[in-house]
């Protein structure tokens, strides 16, 4: 599959962290199992990264960066698999976040849905699997969340409850596949969100971006 802006599995830096990644590894199956727990682990959950600067999509920025949220790490995760050699492309769907902190449940607007969260579909052995990278290891054991394993074979989703029982992700609508980063249909999306909130785009939009920047900043 192709290379794109976005998906810019073309650069030095994508191509030499894939090699890097799966040098020595003999079949898809083991690159794929090993880009995934690289991307899972090594580039950290970050929930208030960058929403609506599209420079922050680029697969080899997001690597760059060390950080990212769903949609970004699931976009480097595609990137680093088509340098291996490896189908990929990406997928999206709305779901319900039981275990939202209260926080970023302000910042969009006052409910638990997420929507258009961001994984990667890798095309192993002749059939496409679902890889959902978006918590790292870190996160996991701090939040008592279910880390997401990817054995190359079977579908890596999100858990539907976290260590102790309670509910946690719930998929709800699925969008999607993408063999690129669809920003205009994402931004028409939360767009058309947000106007089902009663909330106007723009004061959304620069709410969260200050929500956003005071949590990079880590104010309370």
């Amino acid at each position: 599959m192709k290379c794109t802006e976005i998906i810019d599995c073309d650069t030095s830096a994508i191509q030499d962290k894939a090699h890097e990644l799966t040098e020595g590894l003999q079949t898809d199956k083991e690159k794929a199992v090993a880009l995934y727990y690289f991307v899972r682990d090594k580039i950290k959950h970050n929930a208030y990264a960058p929403l609506h600067d599209l420079e922050r999509y680029k697969a080899s920025n997001i690597l760059q960066a060390d950080n990212g949220f769903c949609q970004q790490k699931a976009v480097l995760l595609v990137a680093l698999a088509r340098a291996a050699g490896i189908p990929a492309r990406l997928g999206l769907v709305d779901v319900r976040d039981h275990l939202i902190s209260d926080t970023f449940k302000e910042m969009i607007g006052g409910i638990n849905i997420l929507p258009l969260h961001g994984y990667a579909e890798l095309y192993v052995d002749g059939r496409w699997i679902h890889a959902s990278p978006a918590y790292d290891i870190e996160t996991c054991r701090r939040k008592r969340f279910i880390p997401v394993e990817f054995d190359g074979v079977n579908d890596a989703k999100d858990s539907p409850y976290d260590l102790d029982g309670n509910p946690h992700v719930e998929h709800i609508k699925y969008h999607g596949p993408y063999d690129d980063f669809p920003w205009d249909e994402i931004t028409n999306y939360y767009v058309e969100w947000s106007g089902k909130l009663g909330r106007d785009w723009d004061e959304f939009k620069d709410a969260g971006e200050q929500m956003r920047q005071s949590k990079s900043r880590g104010e309370s």
